[in-house]
């Protein structure tokens, strides 16, 4: 899985059909499953006062406390004292479920693998700006303040004084500057530049850093959805770097230091080897906690990052936890194992092999483990999906999947209910595919909510009856007796349901069923295993029929990362299409006009014109310079009433299934379910999951009892 592609983090689940699971799932309130000490010890509802998260900046308290740890550095003199390390106004955590905490302990949790993606989806001290209230709502973070103009073309931002690095350094927008210059701009490294550099005419921007805390960006048109993407991913580690550490990056760039290797741009080079500081102890962070040790294929520690820039309401500055430990276990049943034994202290299951058919052992398990269940929303728009490559090399069978009647035959011939029964346990609700239910556009107004409803119940309903009459009047029918339909031409029919051969049983499993509905009306359908080495690039080449192993997760709105609604790109439902829209506006879009589209370099093809996907694009080129929020709703209203009229792209399940988060009766600050404003967005990568709750607010009520870990 690439993290950069925006797919949910949960793109490969591992559940398995239990019968008990809908059972135990319908019994797991949230006041039954741990997490925060809110005071109400399972007897009701969280208290409105504990829900949720303030959206203006939080008073800076008056004085600071630090970990007695970092307080014996300050009395021997290897630190300075906390007044000093802090930044002259800090971050105050505003979420309304967070008491005042205690210093010390160690989350001891498991990894499938030490150099994950994962473990930096725990921090999001590199952000710039931060979503809260599961996306609803935009607050600061390094940035302290920002404006743009009236059309949303000039965007400046003003940085916290004060800022320093783990290592004590001062941080500044020279840091910025040094990403911008040194690596986006500079055609010796790879590094590309992230949507939010580009206006909605695709044009790269202007950045200049007027003074040390000033960073201002220059747009040739409307740029309105700047704020948002600078809340998207943790940055630095997921998602574009916007930064890297100056003082330390140089002494490996040719630009500042000389005997610098020819390769120091590669991915096995010096420079990006040093910069990954989730693996480097000695690369500086903005993060709560920074690489401690790292043993490959063992463990990674992460340790307290004494000059973090965030605080509790009450000045302690955090983390109040000593270290977060991941010790890799590659083994699904070992995970499993390691979790009903006790052996482990947190965990969040959207990172490993645990899932809803575990629920059930892990509930079992729960007196002597001390670990409950907590479970927080998805927000995804489908669960296990599958989409039909529009880009088929095979011309007949590319003919027949554009047309949208056999797709929306295809899928009234799908028994979601039967899927949601045996793979998610009865959880979530039956949808066609769509969006996140939880994008704002379709909670904005009763119109936002009908567009919703519209797209999710569109080609819903079971009906095999219906499926085989649309089939009929498109001329897939049986032609020659067999019980199977041919092409409209009398060839033979066969749908490939392609997936990685190392996918999880989940996706396998649903597949299996839906084999048997499309086999039931005649379709020979036959499940694919395909080998992951080189899985992407056979789909983008239009190798591939299907893709059956992904969710629809982004989010909170439609348009921040769009890649689902809007084929921009050559990873989801019509790749080479998708491809096409990348070099619009450059030297390619009118090269190899007479080369094969699948034999052009990138395979890339233009979209029919007046059809579905060139309506989208101009809709989706003109909500990206619309300025007018509400404008811009409506605008995602009329692509989503294409994806009516002329899918369905996206044949979901059932949408919003939960995520496990195994919490320790000890552990507090962690939020329940119904502390959270939307009930949780674990989902997307790009809402980083869980960052966004502050996992530096957590802590032990007995820290002495929880010091497991060490170092590796």
């Amino acid at each position: 899985m690439d993290n950069r592609d925006g797919l949910s983090r949960r793109t490969m689940l591992h559940l398995s059909a239990v019968a008990a699971g809908s059972v135990i799932l319908a019994n797991c309130s949230p006041q039954q499953t741990g997490g925060t000490d809110s005071g109400d010890k399972g007897e009701g509802p969280v208290s409105d006062a504990l829900k949720g998260s303030k959206t203006e900046p939080m008073p800076i308290p008056a004085k600071f406390s630090e970990s007695p740890e970092l307080a014996k550095l300050v009395k021997s003199g290897e630190l300075p004292p906390v007044e000093e390390r802090l930044p002259d106004k800090p971050y105050v955590i505003p979420h309304n479920w967070v008491k005042p905490g205690k210093y010390g302990g160690v989350i001891s949790t498991v990894t499938g693998d030490s150099e994950s993606g994962t473990h930096a989806e725990f921090m999001y001290g590199h952000s710039l700006l931060r979503w809260l209230n599961d996306g609803q709502d935009i607050a600061p973070g390094l940035v302290e303040s920002w404006e743009s103009n009236a059309d949303a073309t000039e965007w400046t931002l003003h940085f916290r004084s004060g800022v320093k690095w783990s290592d004590g350094e001062p941080w500044t927008t020279a840091d910025i500057m040094f990403w911008w210059e040194d690596m986006v701009l500079n055609e010796d490294h790879p590094e590309v530049p992230p949507d939010e550099a580009k206006s909605g005419t695709g044009t790269l921007m202007k950045m200049t850093a007027p003074d040390d805390l000033t960073i201002s960006m220059s747009f040739d048109a409307p740029a309105p959805l700047t704020a948002d993407r600078l809340a998207m991913w943790v940055k630095r580690g997921n998602g574009p770097g916007w930064m890297e550490p100056k003082h330390y990056m140089k002494q490996f760039h040719p630009k500042y230091t000389k005997g610098v290797p020819k390769d120091w741009a590669t991915e096995k080079g010096e420079f990006d080897t040093k910069r990954v500081w989730a693996r480097n102890p000695d690369c500086p962070v903005l993060t709560g906690w920074k690489c401690g040790s790292y043993a490959e294929g063992k463990k990674v520690v992460y340790e307290r990052n004494p000059y973090y820039w965030c605080v509790a309401p009450d000045g302690a500055q955090l983390p109040y936890l000593d270290k977060l430990v991941f010790n890799v276990v590659e083994n699904p049943e070992v995970q499993k194992l390691q979790a009903t034994e006790g052996k482990i202290n947190f965990l969040y299951a959207g990172f490993t092999a645990i899932f809803l058919s575990d629920i059930s052992t892990l509930k079992q398990t729960e007196d002597q483990t001390k670990l409950r269940v907590n479970l927080w929303d998805a927000g995804d728009g489908s669960g296990s999906l599958v989409f039909f490559n529009q880009d088929y090399r095979e011309p007949k069978m590319r003919e027949l999947i554009r047309n949208a009647k056999f797709r929306q035959a295809l899928s009234h011939a799908y028994n979601r209910k039967d899927v949601q029964k045996a793979v998610y346990f009865n959880t979530g609700e039956l949808t066609t595919g769509t969006m996140s239910p939880k994008g704002i556009e379709f909670h904005v107004n009763d119109e936002g909510k009908q567009v919703y409803k519209s797209w999710r119940d569109s080609y819903l309903e079971y009906d095999p009856e219906l499926a085989k009459k649309i089939l009929d009047e498109i001329g897939v029918v049986d032609k020659d007796g067999d019980g199977k339909r041919e092409m409209p031409d009398g060839t033979k029919l066969r749908v490939h349901l392609d997936y990685h051969a190392d996918s999880a049983p989940e996706h396998v499993q649903k597949n299996e069923l839906l084999a048997r509905d499309w086999q039931a009306i005649g379709i020979d359908a036959k499940l694919n295993p395909v080998a992951p080495d080189g899985y992407g690039d056979q789909w983008r080449f239009g190798k591939l029929m299907t893709n059956t192993n992904w969710e629809t997760g982004d989010g909170p709105n439609c348009l921040v990362y769009p890649q689902w609604m809007v084929p921009i790109e050559s990873s989801r439902w019509a790749p080479l299409q998708g491809e096409f829209y990348n070099v619009r506006g450059t030297p390619a879009e009118k090269q190899e006009k007479d080369v094969d589209p699948y034999k052009r370099t990138p395979p890339r093809m233009e979209p029919e014109p007046g059809g579905p996907i060139e309506r989208l694009w101009k809709l989706y080129d003109q909500s990206k310079i619309e300025p007018d929020e509400m404008k811009r709703h409506q605008l995602v209203w009329e692509m989503v009433k294409i994806h009516i009229t002329d899918g369905p792209w996206l044949l979901g399940v059932c949408a919003n299934t939960p995520y496990i988060v195994l919490v320790h009766d000890d552990m507090k600050n962690v939020p329940t379910k119904e502390n959270l404003a939307l009930g949780g967005f674990a989902a997307p990568w790009i809402h980083p999951t869980p960052a966004v709750y502050d996992p530096e607010t957590w802590y032990w009520e007995n820290p002495d009892q929880h010091v497991e870990g060490g170092a590796a």
